[in-house]
């Protein structure tokens, strides 16, 4: 049960590592990136919905939210555009290639500008 859980948080992994990789492709609609940021994220985000150290409900948020906004993100994305992200994804996962301070980045601008908008409405 666990090895069948490790290939499973690995596929996740996967596919969210797809997203990216499929938000930056021409071709996606404008709805279906703005989604897949968000997925990706929140994914990849320390900060949660739920903290994690609150029992049982902490890693609820995780088990799915998580596959839920990427099983959604996934058919908003044009199949052609996916199957081509999905390939890249794997052979970049392989040859050990992240984008990791790309996505680290991104998550760090879309803290900074929540925490701007709320001090801005805050303050207004």
């Amino acid at each position: 049960m666990l090895e069948s859980w490790k290939k499973r948080a690995n596929q996740l992994k996967q596919e969210v590592f797809t997203l990216w990789i499929a938000y930056r492709k021409p071709g996606v609609p404008w709805y279906a990136k703005a989604f897949c940021a968000l997925v990706v994220a929140y994914a990849f985000s320390p900060i949660d919905l739920i903290p994690d150290f609150i029992p049982v409900l902490g890693y609820l948020d995780d088990l799915v939210l998580i596959p839920l906004g990427v099983a959604m993100a996934i058919k908003m994305i044009p199949a052609d555009i996916l199957a081509t992200a999905r390939a890249e994804a794997q052979q970049r996962m392989l040859d050990n290639k992240k984008d990791n301070w790309v996505i680290g980045g991104l998550i760090i601008f879309l803290w900074v500008a929540i925490a701007a908008l709320v001090i801005w409405k805050i303050s207004a």
